[in-house]
């Protein structure tokens, strides 16, 4: 089931520099994507989320002209991505899941070889190549060839790669996708700075949590449509039945068949020595708690109301949860 969602208001005076009307994808008899549309405005990173096989690498793979729309538009930087996809691709930078480095090259040929295919200048080139080599700490590695690097290394280079041309819009599939800690949080750095320089950036992530970081708007793809798009927090104001309350005990805790008697629209999660229960009412289901402890002699060490994150909207709307019509236990694992 489809959620219709208000587009937010961010951008709404601003350019688009990505506009998509009634686009579809068919591969023999399957319809991939089925008509969707939305614009990216300048200077937005834009988060494009959805689940395995719901049309949002189709999506892509249209916009950067690596495959052709089987009916309606695709305008990029203000160039047709059916009439005249080669000039699109000018103004476009592409970071893949996969880094696709040239392994036999060094770090610096690689940069250099692709501002090359840019057409850039020869003193360009150097100045735009040392500038990212130092932006994404990999001066020291100049002489490493791709073979030797590591993944999130290679991730870089393909940044360092896809911004040698100066591109308008960014597109990123997956940028920090089984990286380590400290180069996922580096990555995620480099692009929150990168906006707010005013690089376009549409970003594909199955990263609620980078997504809410990041991202200015976000829309999710489920079944090949487009099931909702907005602000993050707009998103998550819309599934108030998500809300919840977090306990943890000191010591002993409440037991399960202790909590039937809250409110009846909510769902029980046990986690270790506590709860989290979903509801729409937890300011008063947090009260409820508390007098029950009270009763029980069970000491609260911790109690917090809490908002719907970015994951519960998407498992919401793509049909990860269901609505909830009575009190029930189950594991964090279950």
């Amino acid at each position: 089931m489809q959620r219709k969602v208000k587009q937010g208001q961010i951008g709404k005076s601003i350019e688009p520099v990505i506009r998509v009307g009634g686009l579809v994808k068919r591969f023999g008899e399957v319809e991939a994507v089925s008509g969707i549309d939305f614009e990216v405005h300048r200077g937005e990173l834009f988060g494009f989320l959805g689940p395995n096989g719901a049309g949002k690498t189709t999506t892509v793979r249209m916009l950067t002209g690596v495959i052709e729309p089987s009916e309606g538009t695709a305008v990029v930087a203000g160039h047709d991505v059916l009439r005249n996809s080669t000039a699109a691709r000018r103004h476009i930078g592409v970071v893949p899941e996969e880094a696709n480095v040239y392994v036999d090259l060094t770090v610096w040929q690689n940069v250099t070889f692709m501002a090359q295919l840019h057409g850039i200048p020869r003193s360009r080139r150097n100045e735009r190549g040392e500038e990212l080599l130092g932006l994404f700490s990999l001066s020291d590695r100049r002489n490493q060839k791709g073979r030797a690097l590591s993944k999130g290394l290679k991730q870089r280079l393909m940044l360092c790669m896809a911004l040698i041309g100066d591109p308008m819009i960014l597109f990123l599939d997956e940028p920090t996708a089984g990286l380590d800690v400290a180069s996922a949080k580096l990555i995620r750095s480099l692009l929150a700075r990168m906006h707010r320089e005013g690089l376009t950036i549409f970003l594909t992530t199955h990263n609620m949590e980078e997504a809410a970081e990041l991202c200015s708007r976000v829309a999710i793809i489920n079944h090949g449509r487009i099931a909702a798009i907005d602000t993050p927090n707009a998103l998550q104001g819309t599934i108030e039945a998500r809300r919840s309350v977090e306990v943890t005990f000191a010591g002993q805790s409440l037991e399960s068949s202790d909590l039937t008697g809250l409110d009846q629209h909510c769902e029980v999660v046990a986690s270790n020595n506590g709860f989290r229960i979903f509801t729409p009412r937890p300011g008063k289901v947090a009260q409820q708690i508390a007098l029950i402890a009270s009763k029980k002699n069970v000491e609260i060490d911790t109690i917090r109301t809490l908002a719907p994150s970015l994951e519960d909207v998407f498992l919401e709307i793509t049909g990860g949860n269901k609505p909830v019509s009575d009190c029930r236990e189950k594991s964090v694992n279950g």
